[in-house]
């Protein structure tokens, strides 16, 4: 009897002193912002009991029910005052006397519950309500059923305010306690804000992280992927994949495809090939989609491409019309029609054994391709196989059409695919309108151009001059089925009213745009005022003059003789708010060649390298070739400077142009120049087929310092008909600068070759080293010296020279030998020594020469 009292004494007391429950998580930011009252406990009557001393089980049991449901009763009327804190602490004291908490939970009153979670959410006490679950949960009751409609659309009114305060530490706690409570996330928030955010502050971790709690998470993680790539972010998308891809029992293809997608999208197409990389070290064999993402993406590398397609075929993954597609459009983007034409004869085997079905994009781009390479029959042949094919070709099929006939000038074949679209249904549009302008052009009827436009602008009846050739042949169609089929009246009426809308195009959807006013300044040939009323009148319609309409307006004022104008123009275009390119700077040097202000021309080149503007192929075709002769030292060193920093560009040129001028200029050192004439004739075919032009390297090695102190010529491995033309150089470049008062201050060495003291001289070599022999000494009259290490008596024998001639020519050998370490074959420098004092006494007479 003594500890049934007690038992139920000390569960009385453990209602007013409840044991210290775990400490609950603070935050660095609580869900409520209303400070809290602490409310105190509520004085509760003493259970009453009533004992049998015969029964003590019964009474005992008897006891605990009795108390339980006055606990029951109790802790529904904390819930319904909203005073959870207090709920919970009641619901553990009583568990903890021994109640089990399925028979406590199963005797309270769920809607009261809920009740008291409303009226929580409702002052926006969240962090409240979400303890007291955590505590609830550990009592072993699942905390979502003390939940009813009402206190759910609370909750998650309550999330989305969170999630708009956007702080991610808060709502991502937030959620990931929620779930481990078996709410439903997604019915909570809609993940997309979430992970906009998490887009917004560059934080892919916590998107990955958020993604993780929803069981469709590689949906989410592509979507991430996604957001972070259209913001430009491949970094964070990179992250997100990795972190992601680490802990995936199974690689989720969708979520690699999604990666390379966003590489390509970001522009670096590298990224996108490790990717690939590391899926195949990692043993994955990526399917179609990923293969063709991958080709996608570096569709600019037609090698590449090839490459993931033979792949493909290697590992057993099978090519879709996808596929195919991207390979033309990387044959498109490299101008190979060969082998654009190979895939599509492939891809229509294939369409035949019915493994494939060629798409409307098929067609289109092999068509665009044959455009490009104005191979207009063959585009229309792949026009006869669409339409065989039941594939109705699009307003862009039509344009491209049109585009093949109107890059060759084939006006009336174009105008005759324009009826034919419109025949077909087809409407076209301003993009049709501006190919027939195009095509006028391109014909050089300029005139009709101009007709064709003024018409659409105004939205007039059709000049029948544009069309009468295909009315004409469209009535002869009428007449012979009027012959042909004389009961077949309704054919003969759509007929003849086919060709009466050929002939009255009532406003078209045509709005003139920028390509259309830039068309029509190129038909405006040399006429610089037409030109200029174009383009304001393009002002007046609101549209901008872009860097094209700036340089087709440069040459057309170059071409009127102006070039003044035309500088001034480069100056407008840029004070107008628009940054020249390589084109307009281009345009303007064209301008200033033809006029023959180099100068000019050179400072525009050095003006727009300072603009960090990278000068192309024709830019420095431009400067190069339009050069008959070069008049001093300044020049030749302006030219070969161009030269380097055209190869450095990685731009091949035929160096032959190049070659005749510097000629031209280092044989202005001999007087007599009728003398060289014999020698110069084989340099025209000389190092033609070098990938690199050794000859004019060495030129512009040894005239990019333009002193005399040091002078050092190395002419190994040229020939000997370059080898006089880079000796002649040098002396050119010492005999300007000597007129300019910079004096001769050191020897002259030309290094001829290596030589080995084991071997006997080559040929080659001797014939180099008596033809600078000559040049220098027969020619020029200067003294030199042979420089053979072990030899002085094979002057005469390799140079058939008589030493009578030059009788102080064998007292004056020197021996300069530079062995290198070898033991078993000395290896030295065979070279040719023109002292200072010989270059001063030749360099007085030429001056002398030139004044008399």
């Amino acid at each position: 009897m003594r500890e049934l009292v007690l038992l139920a004494s000390s569960s009385s007391s453990s209602i007013f002193t409840p044991p210290n429950p775990s400490p609950p998580h603070h935050h660095h930011r609580h869900y409520s912002s209303k400070p809290k009252t602490k409310v105190p406990s509520p004085s509760l009557p003493k259970p009453v009991t009533t004992l049998h001393s015969s029964s003590p089980l019964l009474s005992t049991a008897q006891t605990l029910h009795h108390n339980t449901a006055n606990y029951l009763d109790l802790a529904a009327q904390l819930a319904d005052d909203g005073l959870l804190h207090e709920f919970v602490v009641l619901a553990e004291s009583v568990i903890a006397s021994g109640v089990e908490a399925s028979q406590f939970f199963a005797g309270l009153n769920a809607a009261v519950v809920a009740k008291g979670i409303f009226k929580n959410l409702r002052q926006r006490n969240v962090e409240g309500v979400v303890e007291v679950l955590k505590r609830v949960h550990q009592l072993g009751l699942p905390p979502l059923k003390l939940f009813d409609a009402a206190s759910l659309d609370l909750l998650r009114i309550e999330c989305l305010n969170i999630v708009n305060f956007g702080d991610l530490d808060e709502i991502l706690l937030l959620m990931e306690t929620l779930a481990g409570f078996s709410f439903k996330i997604k019915e909570l928030v809609e993940p997309s804000r979430v992970i906009k955010i998490c887009v917004y502050k560059r934080n892919p971790l916590m998107a990955v992280r958020f993604a993780k709690l929803f069981p469709h998470e590689g949906i989410l993680i592509c979507s991430i992927i996604k957001n972070f790539g259209k913001k430009g972010d491949l970094e964070s998308a990179l992250v997100a994949y990795e972190a992601y891809s680490q802990n995936w029992s199974v690689p989720n293809m969708y979520v690699c495809r999604a990666i390379i997608d966003v590489c390509g999208l970001c522009g670096d197409y590298m990224k996108s090939r490790y990717i690939y990389e590391d899926m195949l070290n990692q043993k994955l064999i990526p399917n179609v989609y990923v293969f063709n993402s991958l080709m996608n993406v570096n569709a600019h590398d037609l090698g590449y491409t090839m490459h993931l397609y033979k792949k493909m075929q290697n590992i057993g993954v099978s090519a879709d019309m996808t596929s195919y597609n991207i390979l033309l459009k990387s044959c498109s983007v490299a101008r190979k029609v060969d082998l654009a034409q190979e895939i599509y004869r492939e891809a229509k085997q294939l369409e035949l054994a019915g493994l494939l079905k060629l798409d409307d994009f098929t067609y289109c781009t092999i068509i665009k391709i044959f455009a490009d390479a104005k191979l207009w029959q063959l585009a229309l042949k792949v026009k006869e196989d669409m339409l065989s094919s039941g594939i109705t070709p699009s307003t862009f099929t039509w344009s491209s059409l049109m585009s093949s006939c109107a890059n060759v000038g084939l006006v009336e074949q174009a105008i005759k695919l324009f009826e034919e679209m419109i025949l077909a249904g087809c409407s076209p549009n301003a993009q049709c309108c501006n190919i027939l302008i195009h095509a006028c052009v391109e014909a050089c009827q300029y005139d009709r151009a101009f007709r064709l436009f003024h018409t659409w602008k105004g939205g007039e009846v059709q000049d029948t001059d544009t069309f009468s050739e295909g009315y004409i042949n469209d009535m002869d169609g009428i007449s012979s089925a009027m012959h042909a089929h004389r009961d077949s009246i309704i054919t003969v009426q759509n007929l003849a009213s086919n060709s009466l809308h050929l002939c009255y195009i009532n406003k078209l959807p045509f709005t003139p745009s920028l390509t259309t006013y830039n068309t029509l300044m190129k038909a405006c040939g040399s006429d610089y005022n037409r030109a200029k009323a174009l383009m304001d009148e393009m002002e007046t319609l609101g549209l901008s003059p872009n860097r094209i309409s700036w340089s087709i307006l440069i040459d057309i004022c170059g071409s009127s003789g102006n070039m003044d104008g035309a500088i001034q123009i480069l100056k407008n275009m840029r004070m107008a708010g628009v940054e020249p390119d390589v084109i307009a700077y281009t345009t303007a040097i064209k301008v200033c060649v033809q006029s023959k202000f180099l100068k000019m021309a050179f400072s525009l080149f050095v003006e727009m390298k300072r603009y960090q503007i990278k000068p192309n192929l024709v830019t420095y075709d431009t400067l190069l070739r339009n050069r008959t002769g070069y008049g001093s030292l300044k020049e030749v060193q302006q030219y070969l400077a161009i030269y380097q920093d055209m190869r450095k560009a990685g731009y091949k040129s035929n160096d032959s142009y190049l070659k005749q001028l510097i000629e031209e200029w280092c044989e202005g050192v001999i007087q007599d120049n009728y003398q060289c004439q014999d020698e110069l004739e084989p340099c025209k075919s000389t190092d033609l087929g070098r990938p690199h032009s050794l000859l004019l390297e060495k030129v512009a090695a040894h005239l990019h310092n333009n002193v005399s102190e040091s002078l050092s010529i190395d002419l190994q491995g040229l020939t000997k008909v370059e080898a006089r033309i880079v000796v002649l150089a040098v002396l050119r470049m010492v005999k300007e600068n000597y007129i300019l008062g910079h004096s001769v201050k050191d020897d002259m060495w030309i290094t001829l070759g290596i030589h080995q003291a084991d071997v006997v001289p080559a040929t080659k070599q001797s014939e180099l080293k008596k033809a600078i022999f000559q040049l220098l000494q027969n020619e020029l009259g200067l003294e030199v010296r042979i420089a053979v290490p072990g030899s002085t008596t094979d002057l005469q024998t390799d140079m058939k020279i008589p030493v009578d001639s030059h009788q102080n020519l064998s007292s004056s050998f020197e021996t300069d030998q530079k062995i290198m370490s070898s033991p078993r074959r000395p290896i030295v420098l065979q070279r040719l020594k023109v002292s200072k004092n010989s270059l001063l006494q030749w360099l007085q007479r030429r001056v002398g020469e030139n004044r008399r």
